[in-house]
């Protein structure tokens, strides 16, 4: 009995392992391609698939920064909308989140339905009326609508609510405040840090999000100093980028190199905040 027992947990282990490796090759594949893709020629992209490097990375990047596209300013506005977008989102976030766990007001439940209701509403029903308001307002070619509107993430509230509802004391709370101290200092400097694996979660999410954003930068920004790095990589699909495609991997490949920075720096912190959490009596 006891060996058919673990032979059927071995078996089960088994098929959990090979699942975790699919997903992983599912992850990875596709970055290895475009990496491999990135040095070689248009030539050797048109015969197909190929996992072996080639050696024309050095033409594809004089091709990428050749012509007129501008990849360090790029990287310079992506990173400016993203960082703060970021910190705007989540601080704000878990703010309306801290207010509507821990106050108890008249409409409290009405907002939060308000929230999930807005959270389930698709983001581009309500894009046009979003740019005729910036266009009132004089903000179109401005950075201003890419940044400021990621105060109202309700995605972002939702998740931090829930994570307080299972990890927050309201004794921390008051404690807080018997020793003098503000609602605002209690929040940054007693809830903060009691949040920050679902801060540091979130604002993964958040950066990601921000720094592949196409759509809203392409229809708001107009002048090329100010476009974003997707924009930029877009802008190599046209006529003059038509036959470099090596050249058009490598900028993908080299967009994405500050969302792998971000997720490493982020993810520390979840790991430490966990294993805080794990060691607490």
């Amino acid at each position: 009995m006891k060996t058919s027992y673990q032979f059927g947990l071995n078996l089960q282990r088994t098929f959990i392992y090979i699942f975790m490796i699919a997903l992983v090759l599912l992850a990875v594949v596709p970055i290895y391609l475009m990496v491999v893709n990135a040095t070689r020629s248009t030539e050797q992209i048109n015969q197909g698939i190929s996992l072996v490097p080639g050696g024309n990375m050095l033409y594809n990047w004089k091709a990428l920064t050749g012509r007129g596209f501008q990849i360090w300013q790029g990287f310079f506005n992506s990173a400016v909308i993203a960082l703060s977008s970021t910190l705007f989102a989540v601080y704000f976030s878990a703010l309306t989140a801290y207010g509507i766990h821990v106050y108890r007001f008249r409409g409290r439940g009405a907002l939060w339905i308000m929230i999930l209701i807005i959270m389930m509403l698709p983001a581009s029903l309500s894009f046009i009326g979003f740019y005729q308001f910036m266009a009132r307002l004089k903000l179109l070619d401005n950075y201003i609508p890419l940044i400021v509107p990621s105060i109202a993430s309700a995605g972002t509230v939702l998740f931090l609510r829930q994570y307080m509802t299972s990890v927050l004391s309201m004794s921390l709370i008051e404690a807080a405040r018997i020793d003098g101290a503000g609602e605002f200092k209690t929040f940054n400097m007693v809830i903060l840090p009691v949040l920050t694996p679902a801060l540091a979660a979130q604002a993964i999410f958040s950066f990601v999000a921000s720094w592949n954003n196409f759509f809203t930068p392409f229809v708001l920004i107009s002048s090329q100093k100010k476009y974003t790095l997707p924009m930029l990589v877009q802008a190599l699909r046209g006529d003059i980028y038509r036959t470099e495609y090596g050249g058009i991997y490598l900028g993908i490949a080299v967009s994405i190199i500050p969302i792998l920075v971000f997720y490493i720096c982020m993810s520390r912190f979840i790991i430490s905040g966990i294993t805080m959490g794990g060691v607490k009596e």
